[in-house]
């Protein structure tokens, strides 16, 4: 949780509302790194399990996971984060079949014949710029307590990031609500649109249909994103409202115009880590991989393999 018109779609969704096996227990695995160490990754389209070398894969994701016109410190930041996801998952999968797999479930990884094709003529240009970033951070891995950490990051903020218990109910210290105030001035997605008609409307929610939408609040985030609500006196909670009409976050607005349904979201993904678009704004803005992370995981440290 980015380039031909398939591609700009899919990465320009990042990482996706739900995230599957959240969360490993550190006293359960152990991370064991060898020079020669690949990563087993299964793709999706074909069932194949293909064995890539470590930062390779690293270098797949950060073309998979963030767009390429990036700055350079944004980038980094993605890599390690990347890199410290990967970890977690290969400690806790190793007598697994695989690691993880290519797509949004995990992280999106683009295998390099993929991109020669994608970026034809581009393609030196930019995959040495991806190269740059990873070898540029080889090796590291974000850390909390002497551990690798839980990482998660998104497109697109709504000024603020989630703490994760507000998301996955589960408290970590270094997974806290921090500003990103980068997001609105930088990403295309901060506020979105999705229009229905009343009948549609009320069908993806297998409501009754009536002429008017009364809509009550019950319960909201920090910041502001919704977690429970009614919808014409039936309960849901915002992650429902979410999946049935495909919306882009949790902070949004219902807005009735006649027989026309209007929902104005704000932000993009689960809101729990690090904001992507958030880090690019924060690197434009003169901040440091390290200063990037450093903000969006609270009291973690970047340690070397």
């Amino acid at each position: 949780m980015i380039k031909k018109i398939i591609l700009l779609i899919l990465l320009i969704i990042f990482i996706p509302y739900v995230v599957v096996n959240l969360f490993i227990k550190d006293e359960e695995i152990k991370f064991n790194y060898v020079s020669n160490m690949v990563v087993r990754v299964k793709r999706e389209s074909s069932g194949r399990i293909d064995k890539v070398p470590f930062e390779e894969y690293v270098t797949g994701v950060l073309a998979g996971e963030m767009p390429i016109t990036f700055s350079m410190e944004a980038l980094k930041a993605q890599a390690v984060a990347a890199r410290t996801y990967v970890m977690k998952k290969m400690a806790y999968n190793k007598d697994k079949e695989y690691d993880v797999v290519d797509t949004v479930a995990n992280q999106v990884y683009l295998d390099d014949e993929h991109l020669r094709t994608v970026w034809k003529e581009e393609y030196q240009t930019k995959i040495n710029k991806i190269k740059m970033a990873v070898m540029a951070t080889k090796g590291g891995y974000l850390a909390y307590d002497g551990k690798v950490a839980d990482i998660f990051y998104f497109s697109t903020s709504v000024g603020k990031t989630e703490n994760s218990e507000d998301v996955f109910n589960i408290k970590l210290p270094y997974l806290r609500s921090v500003d990103s105030k980068w997001d609105k001035e930088v990403s295309p997605v901060f506020n979105d649109y999705f229009y229905f008609t009343l009948d549609e409307f009320y069908k993806k929610l297998n409501i009754p249909y009536q002429d008017k939408i009364k809509v009550e609040i019950l319960k909201t985030t920090s910041t502001g994103r919704i977690k429970e609500l009614k919808i014409n006196s039936k309960k849901f909670t915002s992650s429902e409202v979410f999946s049935a009409l495909n919306l882009r976050s949790t902070y949004f607005e219902i807005i009735q115009n006649g027989n026309e349904v209007k929902i104005i979201t704000t932000g993009y993904g689960h809101g729990v880590g690090m904001s992507q678009y958030g880090a690019e704004g924060m690197a434009r803005a003169g901040y440091t991989y390290d200063q990037i992370l450093k903000h969006y995981y609270q009291g973690i440290e970047i340690k070397k393999i």
